[in-house]
């Protein structure tokens, strides 16, 4: 399910995260979410506690990324837009919604590049926590509570 188009996809995403963290270090966020995913930016997202501003945007970020390595069939721009949509009916202003952008664009990312060469990682419990947690965002329910499999 993984081709050659969407691994240069991904390494340009990251190419393109990497400028946008150079570039922006003075907004705080990225260098926030550095710290945070620094190691393991799986156990990160997983782990973000609820009361986190960013869990929401760390978790769909980490499930999109996950998503789009096994293979699933989804539309990740779509599914991009439709969180930061919610976020924005929400209430959130418009800082809060370029620091989340940044938040689940960086961890999507980070963890797209962590997952890039583990050929064994699409096993059955994972492509299932997967499928729950992406029908749960695309239904439109981004509760932070996403799930890893083993």
């Amino acid at each position: 399910m993984r081709g050659t188009s969407s691994s240069r996809a991904a390494c340009a995403a990251f190419a393109v995260a990497a400028v946008l963290a150079a570039a922006l270090p003075a907004c705080g966020t990225v260098d926030t979410l550095k710290t945070k995913v620094a190691s393991d930016p799986e156990t990160t997202a997983r782990n973000a506690a609820p009361d986190d501003p960013q869990a929401r945007a760390m978790q769909v970020g980490w499930t999109s990324a996950r998503a789009s390595y096994c293979g699933f069939i989804f539309d990740p721009a779509q599914l991009r837009a439709s969180y930061l949509a919610s976020e924005a009916r929400a209430g959130k202003s418009p800082e809060e919604i370029a620091k989340l952008e940044r938040a689940y664009d960086y961890t999507r990312d980070s963890v797209t590049a962590s997952i890039k060469s583990n050929l064994a990682y699409c096993n059955k419990e994972r492509t299932n926590a997967i499928r729950r947690d992406l029908n749960r965002y695309l239904a439109g329910d981004y509760t932070p509570s996403a799930r890893m499999g083993r």
